[in-house]
């Protein structure tokens, strides 16, 4: 039955003149003796030029069993690693690659589709050891955010300006990041950074509360929110289910990020440092 459907794909291809065929087959997660039959088969009627392993890095030794078995069964040339945002952190990684010597060609950081990346040996090694990854930092940071955003943050920073709208761009880019522990994955001193949150009490809702915030802000008040006095706080309060407590770490948080800005913007980064969150900015969070 499998073979047909092969044969019938790689026909209805060629006669649409497609230029890639990808064959996705069913997936396990321990070795199955009967699917590894039907792979050999399917390798020898399409003839396939990449037969990627996809596997799952959290299943840690047992991933690398199977890369074993798919090595020895068909002419594995790559392997793509799932849940590597994980808090295994790609250990998996260096078991598989030992035991089937095939490179590993990508890694997949979550569920959607662009969600997948070119898999930088470097990069990963620096993950492992809790050194942190910026340069992939950067980059996600570049492809989400877009060149014309990138350009008016440049402007905004060297003029020293910050504004709630500033602000709020930052939070929906940390969370099409993956969120606070999406970013701090990639940071240098992540360990540190992470037992700061926990003992904290901090987590992800803190994005989603301050994004209700600012979207239940006028546009005087994103702009200037100075201007936010008592009652312009009872009706934020309101419009975004928050409290007036909640709102004011809020804007205490905007008051420090600005400062940083501005001291950003002349060329003073004193205080900012790779040995974790900042303490004063880890209790504006808490």
């Amino acid at each position: 039955m499998f073979t047909d459907i092969c044969r019938r794909a790689v026909s209805a291809a060629n006669l649409s003149g497609a230029e890639i065929i990808l064959f996705d087959t069913a997936g396990r997660t321990q070795i199955d003796l009967q699917m590894m039959s039907e792979i050999k088969q399917i390798e020898s009627i399409i003839n396939p030029t990449e037969i990627f392993l996809v596997a799952d890095s959290l299943t840690g030794q047992v991933a690398a069993e199977v890369a074993r078995e798919f090595k020895n069964t068909v002419n594995l040339t790559g392997i793509v690693l799932t849940r590597a945002d994980g808090d295994a952190r790609g250990g998996a990684a260096v078991s598989m690659k030992y035991v089937s010597q095939v490179p590993i060609k990508f890694l997949g950081i979550g569920e959607k589709i662009d969600n997948l990346e070119v898999f930088h040996p470097d990069r990963i090694a620096n993950r492992i050891l809790g050194m942190g990854d910026i340069v992939s930092l950067v980059e996600k940071a570049a492809e989400d955010l877009g060149e014309e955003n990138i350009k008016k943050a440049e402007e905004n920073l060297k003029k020293g300006q910050f504004s709630m709208e500033d602000y709020l761009t930052q939070l929906r880019q940390m969370k099409k990041m993956g969120g606070i522990e999406g970013i701090m994955s990639f940071m240098p001193g992540v360990s540190k950074m992470k037992s700061q949150m926990d003992a904290g009490g901090i987590d992800e809702k803190i994005i989603t509360l301050n994004e209700a915030i600012i979207l239940s802000m006028t546009k005087k008040e994103r702009e200037n929110p100075k201007v936010i006095n008592g009652s312009r706080k009872k009706r934020i309060a309101n419009g975004s289910g928050t409290d007036a407590a909640t709102i004011n770490k809020l804007l205490k948080q905007f008051k420090m990020m600005s400062e940083m800005m501005k001291r950003m913007s002349k060329g003073n980064l004193k205080g900012m440092s790779d040995k974790g969150i900042p303490p004063e900015l880890l209790n504006q969070l808490k």
